[in-house]
């Protein structure tokens, strides 16, 4: 009998191993290293303050409930990425400024607050990251008819007929291969990507 996956976040919490780890750190580190890059830091520094924030991710996980609120995570993540960026600025003399010559200070008060724009672009260039690297991961998974059938109707926007006739299969084969990928996505970005 197969195992039903579960999510990257359960694993973690559950039954953590170190591919499921390495998921996770294959899944965040560009997108907070991205992050970072906006304040002012030279390259190393924002490697080290990525690695700090998923060593904080990694060893605070077990203590995180998902409280089934919208974005939960992506939340914490922004608040750990937030304290540690604020953390590595106290303990230097120049005042940095981020791009496009913002105060560090504001910008991180709104990066804090939920409700503002930048909280927002974070979000959404979040949930955009992770759902691109979570399909790359996943791609493997599939027979490469199975994922050609869901990127054409899925990423692609064809209909069921164009997908099938470009395909050579069925209008059922078709729906059939996009249900298994969205349902293997959901499953793996569970409590990731709200």
């Amino acid at each position: 009998m197969l195992e039903t996956p579960v999510s990257l976040l359960e694993r973690l919490r559950l039954r953590p191993d170190p591919a499921s780890w390495q998921r996770l750190i294959d899944l965040y580190t560009p997108l907070i290293r991205a992050w970072l890059g906006r304040y002012s830091l030279q390259p190393s520094d924002a490697d080290d303050l990525s690695q700090e924030v998923l060593e904080v991710v990694v060893r605070e996980l077990p203590n995180f409930h998902h409280d089934l609120r919208q974005g939960a995570f992506r939340r914490w993540l922004r608040t750990i990425t937030v304290n540690r960026l604020r953390s590595f600025w106290r303990g230097h003399r120049a005042r940095p400024t981020a791009s496009g010559g913002g105060n560090l200070d504001t910008l991180l008060q709104q990066l804090e607050d939920p409700e503002s724009d930048l909280s927002r672009q974070w979000d959404e260039e979040h949930d955009r990251h992770v759902a691109g690297r979570l399909l790359d991961l996943i791609q493997p998974e599939f027979e490469p008819s199975t994922w050609e059938a869901f990127r054409l109707l899925v990423l692609e926007g064809r209909t069921t007929a164009q997908a099938a006739a470009e395909l050579g299969l069925s209008p059922n084969a078709v729906r059939i291969a996009k249900s298994r990928v969205l349902q293997r996505f959901r499953q793996e970005a569970q409590g990731l990507i709200d």
